[in-house]
Order: structure tokens, then C-alpha cells, then sequence
């Protein structure tokens, strides 16, 4: 493994290394908006169930909710891709 590593030119090894940097840095930072969008859907289901005559004004704010994390992710992605060479 480690005669593998020294054919190959430092400059490889380190394109190789950011690129699992990124994939890893993005997967951690699609961890978190996932949690989110799991808490926010959760806490309207709970809260059509007990007023259910509020349900339009619940499902309204929950896709403001859902909207505003998934917005969290889509940054994520686009800062891991900057950080590419």
C-alpha cells in the first residue's frame, strides 16, 4: 500500500484526499438539515392532530419551516463544492 502511495505524485494524493474531504465535509452538513426537516414535520403532524382546524395555517408554516432547512443543505453543498480544486 505504501509503495502505491509514493508512485503516485504528491499533488494526486492531495486532489485525492480533498475530494473525500469534501464528500465527508457534505454528508456531515446534510446531516443536520435532515435532522431538522425531520423535527419540523413531526411537530405539524402533532400539531394538525390536536387542532385540526388550524391544519392550513400549520401546513403553511411548516413548508416555510422545511424550505428554510433544506436551504441550510443546499449551502452545505455549495461550500464543499467551492473547496474542490
Amino acid at each position: 500500500m505504501l509503495s502505491l502511495l509514493a508512485q503516485t505524485g504528491p499533488g494526486e494524493f492531495l486532489d485525492g484526499l480533498s475530494a473525500i474531504g469534501a464528500g465527508l465535509g457534505y454528508g456531515l452538513a446534510a446531516v443536520g438539515p435532515g435532522v431538522g426537516i425531520g423535527i419540523v414535520v413531526g411537530n405539524a403532524i402533532s400539531a394538525m392532530a390536536r387542532q385540526p382546524e388550524s391544519a392550513g395555517m400549520v401546513r403553511t408554516t411548516m413548508f416555510l419551516g422545511i424550505a428554510f432547512t433544506e436551504a441550510l443543505a443546499l449551502i452545505g453543498f455549495v461550500v464543499f463544492i467551492l473547496l474542490l480544486p
